[in-house]
């Protein structure tokens, strides 16, 4: 019976019949600040990723919405990598096809995962295009970066097509980094009229949040990681200057303990040195690992390669926060369903994942004469917790938050709002009724984000040596946000109760309680006659600018102790 699988398949795959777009709704045009390079060589090996169809997607929900929820009694049981790996794994039919489909094109130099549902394949460009009917490879650069990928769709031979999610390496390029030192440029120009304001330290956090010097980690088997997937590298220098200059008053490591991935040469970037430095100094003596993967490889996705190492790790950091989006509308919902499903995976094993919820306020997409709003994605994840941003009401003194006008929120066109902020969400949109934007510009029925914000506006960090002031963005926040988490979750450990894991459902039935409300600010949007560049507006309780506010540490440590 095997052989004669064998034998037929490669006459099965070398028909010219196919059909299968597994990514038709994917943006595949290219960014006008990326410089064209030229058709790759037919002989220029590249690597891709296939995501194999996994079982039991929706069982690792309901086991997700279990163990995630306090009034469950399977609350805190989390599942081992193995046994998420028995759960999900491909079927033997999918496995038997899709390694069949590529060994009859030449393609043998694979590797898999753990869970069985990724394999990762090397191929020169001319088998790649024969594989992936109507794929064109080419070549793009843009800050010294460069990376290759399909100018075109491409498709799959429908003997394959049920057999897989997506094909990782053809499209998606890496974000373009948020400028975090011009954030808050026009700010910084009225601040600078009066006297100048030391902007946001680890103290000032402490004492807006009301951590005490004693609010450090001690639990052994604690630990927490920040993400990184720019070509952007941390100093471990800048780390222990900047913890030498603002970590004085509490104990702290000066060292990350563990890094996943290639650290590149050259200096330091902003965005990584400001995730490293305040998750660290928040989630204060706390283990800490970085995961830096700046594409190891030209035809890599960096953060698909981020999420295919969770799938890998049996040991992982409890929290991981994430500065990354990209906007919903340039990515395939196969693409992202598949991500969720990986965000579902982590979850399951008691992994927090917080995401910043991006820069740009509601987001506007122009199509046409019509404007709409522009979700971020994994931002409206329904399966990743969202931070966004606030100020200082008195930028010169700690004070209450407003919001940041450059807070990403909204509405989710692709996901469904989930069951446990739906009440909250039709609290918002009835108490707000009268100062809400235009329906057209927003899903009222889509999941709603962020879910918590803090201080994302006016922060000091050390960059090659130096301190500089004014960096903002949630980038600030999540970190921050993160590092508290990390900190409740080592008093659970030290009491023998499990870690927070998947943080939401619990979140929403605290009701805003143990967080500082945010009732004042608006975001920005699109520049039209409709709207005049406001999003949504801050409110009483959950809002999509800041969620349900800020944390008041020791209150919510006081709320997620209670069992």
């Amino acid at each position: 019976m095997n052989t004669l699988l064998t034998f037929s398949l490669p006459l099965l795959f070398s028909s010219l019949v196919w059909s299968g777009y597994l990514e038709y709704d994917q943006d595949v045009l290219i960014p006008d600040d990326w410089n064209h390079g030229g058709r790759v060589d037919p002989t220029d090996q590249l690597e891709l990723t296939f995501a194999l169809k996994q079982q039991n997607s929706n069982l690792l929900e309901s086991i997700l919405g279990l163990v995630s929820d306090p009034d469950s009694g399977l609350y805190g049981k989390y599942l081992t990598l193995d046994e998420v790996s028995s759960l999900v794994r491909p079927s033997k039919l999918t496995q038997k096809v899709v390694h069949h489909w590529l060994q009859s094109h030449g393609i043998t130099n694979c590797l898999t995962v753990h869970t069985q549902d990724f394999l990762q394949c090397s191929m020169t460009a001319a088998v790649a295009e024969k594989l992936l009917p109507g794929s064109n490879f080419h070549r793009y650069t843009r800050d010294g970066h460069s990376v290759v990928r399909s100018s075109a769709p491409y498709s799959v031979h429908d003997d394959v097509h049920e057999h897989l999610d997506f094909v990782g390496g053809l499209h998606r390029l890496p974000p373009k980094g948020q400028d975090l030192s011009q954030a808050s440029s026009h700010r910084e120009m009225k601040q600078s009229e009066a006297e100048v304001h030391l902007g946001v330290t680890p103290a000032i956090l402490r004492a807006r949040y009301n951590l005490t010097a004693a609010d450090v980690g001690t639990a052994q088997n604690n630990s927490q990681a920040v993400a990184q997937f720019l070509e952007q590298y941390y100093s471990p220098a800048d780390l222990a200057e900047f913890m030498g200059m603002y970590g004085r008053s509490f104990q702290h490591l000066s060292q990350v303990d563990r890094v996943v991935g290639t650290q590149g040469e050259g200096k330091a970037g902003i965005e990584a040195s400001l995730d490293v430095e305040y998750i660290m100094s928040t989630g204060a003596n706390i283990s800490t690992w970085v995961f830096t993967n700046p594409g190891r490889h030209e035809s890599q996705e960096p953060f698909l390669q981020w999420m295919i190492l969770l799938s890998n790790m049996s040991d992982l950091p409890w929290v991981h926060t994430i500065s990354y989006g990209d906007d919903e509308d340039s990515l395939s919902t196969a693409y992202m369903m598949r991500i969720n499903i990986e965000f579902m995976k982590a979850g399951v094993r008691g992994v927090s994942l917080l995401f910043a919820s991006g820069d740009s306020g509601a987001g506007c997409r122009h199509v046409g004469k019509e404007n709409s709003f522009r979700p971020s994605f994994p931002a409206s994840s329904p399966y990743v917790t969202t931070v966004g941003g606030t100020s200082f009401k008195n930028p010169f003194k700690v004070t209450y938050e407003v919001t940041d006008y450059i807070s990403g929120g909204g509405f989710s066109n692709v996901f469904k709002i989930p069951d446990y902020q739906a009440s909250a969400v039709d609290g918002y949109l009835k108490t707000a009724a009268a100062t809400l934007p235009p329906q057209a510009y927003f899903n009222t029925s889509g999941r709603a984000y962020p879910d918590l914000a803090a201080l994302s506006d006016n922060y000091w960090v050390v960059i090659n040596k130096v301190p500089v002031p004014w960096v903002s963005g949630t980038s600030a926040s999540t970190p921050v946000v993160g590092g508290m988490l990390s900190l409740i979750n080592d008093q659970r450990l030290l009491q023998g109760l499990p870690v927070l894991g998947f943080l939401n459902p619990r979140l929403y039935k605290l009701k805003g309680k143990a967080m500082f409300d945010v009732t004042e600010g608006c975001h920005l949007s699109c520049l039209d006659k409709q709207v005049q560049g406001q999003g949504f507006c801050a409110a009483p309780s959950w809002d999509p600018v800041t969620g349900w506010g800020t944390p008041n540490y020791p209150e919510l440590l006081a709320a997620l102790l209670a069992e």
